[in-house]
């Protein structure tokens, strides 16, 4: 892989992280069409750089919600954001059982063709259209509802759903917010608080790989230090722009024109 690569698939994840069309499932795709052989732990190696990224993207564009949450949580003020936290913490439990008992399991799935991928986009595509058919802004309109606060039953729920989304091609984005859409909850929370979830995970897999690194196994070996730093701003300064346009698409109700784009995509996944 050379820095090039590196930059192409740096703006898929800064992109695709954020936007419901599976950062995982693009970076397979992209993958494929620049001849890469990264696969297996290597591809998820990598994968764990650019969704760092990423991660820092959500703390800088969200700052103002994320200082707040932080103090309230680690000065243990029992107000909202205080239990806000937990219920994030809460969500994070089935995505830490699967890549706890199940990472070897998962990694069969990435780098082994776009079969997978073009069969996640589909659910990905059926999931958004169900949801919007539902908790779409017109019917809301006329019906006067606006949705309620994330609940503790919401949180694991949603979390249950990011875990499910593991998967190449099942978009974590639009899995965890079509859930909660489909919860009934607020449209600004639930963006929100997808966001706001997949930064423990994603750190979590972050340390594991360090640990990798200081052992001499994986990623340092295959990738190289060039292409890992060009890979990493790409996806930083992308993702800083995608996840302002999510959250304001999530608002307006427009997500189901993705949902066209993921059959799309899928079918031509399945059929390469």
């Amino acid at each position: 892989m050379d820095w090039i690569d590196a930059l192409i698939l740096g703006i898929v994840q800064g992109l695709a992280e954020y936007l419901p069309i599976s950062s995982s499932g693009h970076l397979e795709i992209f993958r494929e069409i620049l001849g890469l052989k990264l696969a297996g732990a290597d591809a998820l190696e990598f994968d764990v750089v650019l969704h760092v990224a990423t991660v820092l993207s959500t703390i800088v564009v969200l700052w103002r919600e994320f200082v707040p949450l932080c103090k309230s949580f680690f000065t243990v003020a029992r107000d909202n954001n205080f239990f806000y936290v937990c219920k994030i913490l809460l969500s994070c439990i089935p995505v830490a059982i699967v890549g706890l008992c199940f990472k070897d399991f998962v990694e069969q799935f990435f780098g082994d063709g776009l079969l997978v991928v073009g069969i996640c986009l589909i659910v990905t595509a059926a999931l958004l259209a169900f949801a919007f058919y539902f908790r779409n802004p017109e019917k809301e309109r006329l019906t006067g509802k606006r949705g309620h606060d994330i609940t503790w039953t919401d949180a694991f729920v949603i979390g249950c759903s990011q875990a499910v989304a593991v998967l190449p091609g099942l978009s974590r984005s639009g899995t965890t917010i079509a859930t909660g859409l489909l919860l009934g909850d607020k449209r600004d929370k639930i963006a929100q608080f997808s966001f706001f979830m997949v930064i423990i995970p994603i750190l979590g897999e972050a340390l594991l790989g360090m640990k990798d690194l200081v052992s001499g196994e994986g990623v340092g070996e295959s990738v190289g230090a060039l292409p890992l730093v060009v890979g990493f701003i790409a996806a930083f300064i992308v993702g800083c722009m995608a996840c302002k346009w999510m959250i304001s698409l999530v608002k307006k109700g427009k997500l189901v024109w993705f949902s066209i784009y993921c059959l799309i995509v899928g079918i031509l996944c399945i059929v390469w």
